[in-house]
């Protein structure tokens, strides 16, 4: 429980190589996949963790080793945030930006198909933005965290 079977070293190593992989395969695979889980962007969020454990803790399954691991994971969180906050340029890589989905009721197909955001969940933002129809739409804003706001035309 108390003796670990690697250097304590090789698990803040191992911890930051797999955040650092996780947050570019995360990134890469679009907003869509950080804003709206549906159950099988859960399972593959799932079973990616359970993929990675052992790549962090190499087999040991100390106390002491997975509280550096988790240790190091927070670490590196919290290390990210505070960096993206002090530069913008590195937030813009890490976050993109926010793309209009929708413009005075002409809807983006280009974005929805690099995004992977299909019709029925764009007209389920609409709905939740308070509108059954795109001709009603202003503007809809894919934000940088995978959500779509929705501004409707004046009446």
């Amino acid at each position: 429980m108390w003796s670990m079977g690697v250097p304590w070293w090789e698990f803040v190593l191992r911890g930051v190589v797999v955040y650092v992989f996780l947050l570019v395969f995360l990134r890469l695979t679009g907003k869509r996949q950080t804003g709206q889980y549906a159950p099988f962007d859960l399972v593959l969020l799932l079973i990616l963790s359970n993929a990675v454990q052992n790549s962090m803790n190499a087999g040991d399954n100390s106390l002491i080793g997975e509280l550096i691991s988790a240790s190091t994971l927070i670490l590196c969180h919290v290390a990210l945030a505070q960096l993206t906050f002090r530069m913008r340029w590195l937030e813009r890589l890490i976050d993109g930006h926010a793309q209009v989905v929708v413009q005075d009721g002409q809807v983006d197909e280009a974005l929805l198909r690099r995004e992977l955001i299909s019709p029925s969940d764009l007209a389920a933002a609409l709905r939740m933005g308070g509108c059954l129809h795109t001709h009603e739409v202003e503007r809809a804003t894919l934000e940088t965290n995978g959500t779509i706001t929705v501004v409707l035309k004046k009446r």
